[in-house]
């Protein structure tokens, strides 16, 4: 199989639109006849970058490499970055505002749940710059 690659676009505050491109990618992998756990872990970690960009980020991009072993993400955003990534992992840490949290968003797993869903995760983030994921999975490594 050639490596695929796709980009999209992310937009910031677009909760309609939150998690199209998860869901396109989800459906290319399941297309390519991916396995279904390889599939929904995927699409779990990318859900959960993407909505971190519309929620915290002015959007951003998300480029997705497709191989025959493994997905790679890229999340790339201009927002205010992770002042301090050890705590932004932990579970129910969040910087998301009382109105995001009335939308049933910010409930601080979004980091956690891409690091048990992933089997590499990369966060590259300066403050005042933006912040980086790269997500990789592995068909093998379910």
């Amino acid at each position: 199989m050639q490596v695929l690659k796709q980009q999209h676009n992310v937009c910031a505050n677009d909760f309609a639109m939150a998690g199209a491109a998860s869901a396109a990618v989800k459906k290319t992998l399941n297309q390519l006849g991916f396995p279904s756990a390889f599939v929904r872990r995927t699409s779990i970690a990318m859900y959960e970058g993407e909505i971190n960009m519309v929620i915290h980020a002015d959007g951003g991009t998300a480029d997705v490499e497709i191989a025959e072993d493994y997905v790679k993400i890229t999340l790339t955003d201009k927002g205010p970055g992770i002042a301090d990534i050890d705590l932004a992992m932990q579970e129910g840490w969040s910087t998301a505002s009382e109105s995001v949290r009335e939308l049933g968003f910010g409930a601080g797993m979004g980091l956690p749940n891409i690091k048990k869903q992933s089997d590499e995760l990369e966060v590259i983030s300066v403050a005042g710059e933006g912040t980086t994921l790269i997500i990789t999975t592995k068909v093998n490594e379910q």
